[in-house]
């Protein structure tokens, strides 16, 4: 099985207002951004884990927040997985970083793969 996850690479946080988000996070609650997509998407260090603050544009896994798994392979990981019996919800795609899919595992929480490109 193909399906093991090398780490979690991040939390998915769905906001409305990137702006306002990442300033709540940086100057509330002390993280510090690592990287910025314009009003796309930012990413944030909470110590060893990294916060993934999601406009609408990158909200692929829905108004929900959902952790993300870094994998070798997402195509097999998602055959794996639906094997095992997860839902894909969406994927593979080619997101502008990544290649990306969201699952659903089996008691229905959402969950994201994906890969370096």
């Amino acid at each position: 099985m193909s399906a093991h996850a090398q780490k979690l690479g991040n939390v998915l946080i769905p906001v409305a207002d990137l702006d306002k988000a990442v300033a709540f996070y940086t100057e509330t609650l002390g993280l510090t951004v690592k990287f910025r997509d314009g009003d796309r998407f930012a990413a944030l260090d909470a110590g060893g884990v990294t916060i993934a603050l999601a406009a609408r544009a990158e909200q692929v896994a829905g108004p929900v927040t959902a952790p993300c798994y870094k994998v070798g392979d997402v195509a097999e990981a998602v055959r794996d997985l639906t094997e095992a019996g997860a839902e894909l919800v969406n994927g593979p795609e080619t997101g502008p970083h990544e290649i990306r899919a969201v699952l659903r595992d089996p008691s229905g929480n959402v969950f994201v793969l994906y890969s370096s490109l």
